[in-house]
């Protein structure tokens, strides 16, 4: 139960180290070089965040491989599912990076619009972040192999102090004047530091002669069987997570993300600190599957909920009271006057995403990603049509509104998990349970 609890800890530690760093760095960017180099910032960050999403979409399903592997004690075939895990990683990250160098021209004449920024510049700092597309790719395969030996205190401790002095420099550079594109360079050196130091950490756990890409032919068919949906799963969470600021950026020039990304800094901890700091639950009920009755399952499902329900709940309540008053003393008052309608909205939404963390790692550790990846393609498929109409017709407003929705849809993830845990049916305490897995072959087989 300590580790777990560790776990926890780190995982929220790692997680918050991001957003309250940016509570300090952002006023000094925003005041020091003005809303469209903040805005060009922001939309660089969110392509780096978009793109290695995407291009380590498979990293879940690796976790949960790596972790039932380590339940078997199977030390052989972990060495091949993080060679091929690599190797998938390599592979998207390459395309992705590509593809946004060669889009990079186009996505820069529409941010410079303003005449605030100079093309040349926006088009530096869109082909850095290409670029970081690649590393972020690569090190999300020692992050995510890590986590699959529930080990995070290390990747942590490298993770947040990277962060801590990418953001650092940050705000150094915008005092002494320089632009975005010189902390896009700088950044980039600091994150290569960071995905080699996370290697070498890794060599803890791993040989380091298997620190190396490689497909293997039955790993490379076990995690393309059920990482092809966790890889749908997360370009589906791409397109309103990340896409909406380069979307209106695109749309509207770099001035205008500003209060936008302003709000979501304020409102995504909801979400992402409940994902991070709940983020051992899927490697622990992953390993442990096939050996949980269904009773047990049901209550390390309930009491993780509980959690979720509590962080979230109180986390809105503080944003919904003091959110406003707070953006005002963070921005300025120029900037929350901006961005003070369309505050409750993105918090509603953020909340709404927090609350299906428990449901997400619930039903992907019991191996059910077709089934998670069906509900956000189909739902969010319709949403990214939806969001285009509203930021045409509503502006900031329709935008904010679109991240309502999503949250909505998110928790449609519970509506498997209540059908597998049979949270309807009646108990039936003459028959003792059995393993959830167990159950799952006997029902593919009727």
């Amino acid at each position: 139960m300590k580790r777990h609890i560790a776990n926890a800890v780190y995982g929220a530690f790692d997680y918050a180290s991001f957003p309250l760093g940016m509570l300090l760095v952002a006023p000094i960017v925003l005041h020091k070089i003005g809303a469209a180099e903040y805005g060009l910032w922001m939309v660089s960050t969110a392509a780096i965040s978009a793109g290695g999403i995407i291009a380590s979409g498979f990293c879940d399903a690796g976790i949960q491989r790596i972790a039932q592997l380590r339940g078997a004690e199977k030390a052989d075939m972990m060495v091949h599912t993080f060679r091929t895990m690599f190797a998938i990683n390599l592979a998207l990250g390459c395309t992705l990076a590509l593809l946004m160098w060669i889009a990079s021209p186009y996505a820069a004449r529409h941010l410079a619009v303003s005449q605030l920024l100079s093309p040349r510049e926006c088009l530096s700092c869109l082909r850095i972040a290409s670029v970081l597309i690649l590393i972020r790719a690569i090190e999300a395969v020692s992050v995510s192999t890590q986590r699959a030996f529930e080990q995070y205190r290390g990747t942590v401790l490298i993770s947040t102090a990277i962060r801590v002095l990418t953001l650092g420099s940050a705000a150094v550079l915008a005092l002494l004047g320089r632009h975005t594109e010189s902390i896009m360079i700088l950044t980039a050196v600091l994150l290569s530091a960071g995905t080699f130091l996370q290697f070498c950490h890794l060599r803890r756990y791993l040989i380091a002669d298997a620190l190396w890409p490689g497909f293997h032919v039955q790993e490379t068919r076990t995690l393309m069987h059920s990482g092809v949906f966790v890889w749908l799963q997360a370009l589906g969470s791409v397109v309103f997570r990340q896409f909406d600021r380069i979307l209106l950026g695109v749309s509207l020039g770099a001035a205008a993300v500003a209060p936008y990304s302003l709000c979501i800094q304020l409102a995504e901890p909801l979400f992402g600190l409940t994902a991070s700091g709940l983020s051992f639950f899927f490697p622990y009920l992953s390993g442990r599957a096939n050996s949980l009755s269904k009773h047990a399952l049901r209550r390390a499902v309930l009491k993780a909920f509980l959690c979720n329900l509590f962080l979230v709940v109180c986390g809105a309540s503080l944003l919904l009271v003091f959110g406003s008053r707070f953006l005002q003393i963070w921005a300025g008052s120029a900037m929350a006057y901006n961005a003070k309608s369309i505050l409750p909205l993105i918090v509603i939404g953020s909340a709404l995403s927090g609350l299906s963390v428990t449901g997400t790692y619930a039903v992907q550790a019991l191996g059910q990603f077709r089934t998670v990846a069906c509900i956000t393609i189909g739902s969010r498929s319709a949403l990214f049509l939806f969001m285009f109409y509203l930021l045409h017709h509503q502006g900031l407003h329709g935008l904010a509104l679109a991240r309502v929705y999503y949250g909505g849809a998110a928790l449609l993830v519970y509506l498997p998990l209540i059908r597998q845990l049979g949270l309807f049916r009646a108990a039936k305490s003459s028959v003792p349970s059995i393993p959830v897995a167990t159950e799952i072959q006997e029902g593919a087989q009727l």
